[in-house]
């Protein structure tokens, strides 16, 4: 019989390409060209609000300077609008444009129609499974 350790080094490893496997998939249906780091800083101002720069970078867990490069490039596009900090000169406030959110919303649109259709092919076994593994796997990412 396997000890626990070798039972969850096992589930460890399956779960983790499986859910690579699923995110890779998932990004191949986005209907927009940006990289995923611009669509997660996109995604973060659209859920939070209008942020600074390191507020954003601070969400996304990268350094200020990438997410300045970031917003430069969302900004070119059209999908975020920059503004002066209403109280400090030397920050700016970004906040997601209504293209932006378009964007957005096409993207999680065409996702969703993909899944859907791949579900469509599940057992009600297989369906009932997940909708079980949904919150767990929300829990181990931590939210």
């Amino acid at each position: 019989m396997e000890t626990g350790t070798a039972r969850d080094a096992e589930l460890a490893s399956a779960l983790r390409l499986s859910v690579m496997r699923l995110s890779r998939r998932m990004r191949q249906e986005r209907s927009s060209r940006l990289t995923p780091t611009q669509v997660s800083a996109l995604a973060s101002l659209e859920r939070h609000g209008p942020m600074t720069l390191g507020e954003i970078a601070a969400h996304e867990r990268v350094q200020p300077p990438s997410m300045t490069r970031v917003v430069a490039h969302l900004a070119l596009e059209g999908l975020v609008e920059r503004r002066p900090h209403p109280t400090d000169g030397r920050q700016v406030i970004v906040e997601a444009t209504g293209k932006g959110r378009d964007l957005l919303a096409d993207d999680r649109r065409r996702r969703d129609e993909w899944l859907i259709m791949r579900l469509a092919e599940l057992s009600s076994e297989e369906l009932a499974a997940l909708n079980h593994a949904a919150p767990v796997l929300d829990a181990l990412a931590g939210f």
